[in-house]
């Protein structure tokens, strides 16, 4: 499937650099209601390291953040940063490991003014693996 947006995409909108860049391309997008991009989970994660030597897991909250930017990149324009709010409802369901491919589901719910919420949830082969309720404030950068 090609690819809405890809890596080079990504870095105009997000500030996010390596180790913290969470989402490798956007492969679907819905104007600014809902988009679906695609994080590749290799043994190569810096975050593997200490999480959990012998058992790499990727940290939940990691998972939090791939969200959080996939927002960004549906709500955002080049020279603005999504700074959290809340996170709410966030369940955590299967452990996500090297060889998985993580698909990042996001919707919009609300928009007043500068503060955002939205809903994501991460799947591994169809299973969900979390979800969580998420809201932002826009600020110039």
């Amino acid at each position: 499937m090609e690819p809405v947006m890809k890596i080079e995409d990504i870095m105009n909108i997000l500030p996010h650099r390596y180790p913290f860049l969470l989402v490798d391309r956007v492969i679907e997008k819905n104007g600014t209601e809902s988009l679906v991009a695609i994080k590749n989970i290799t043994i190569n994660e810096e975050f593997f390291n200490g999480h959990f030597p012998g058992l790499p897991v990727m940290p939940g909250v990691l998972q939090v953040e791939a969200m959080a930017q996939a927002v960004g990149l549906l709500m955002l324009e080049p020279g603005k940063i999504p700074l959290f709010m809340s996170v709410d409802k966030c369940k955590f369901r299967k452990q996500v490991v090297p060889g998985d491919q993580l698909r990042i589901e996001v919707e919009k719910l609300k928009v007043k003014s500068r503060i955002i919420q939205a809903k994501g949830r991460c799947l591994v082969d169809g299973a969900v693996v979390s979800e969580a309720e998420l809201m932002f404030a826009i600020h110039d950068r």
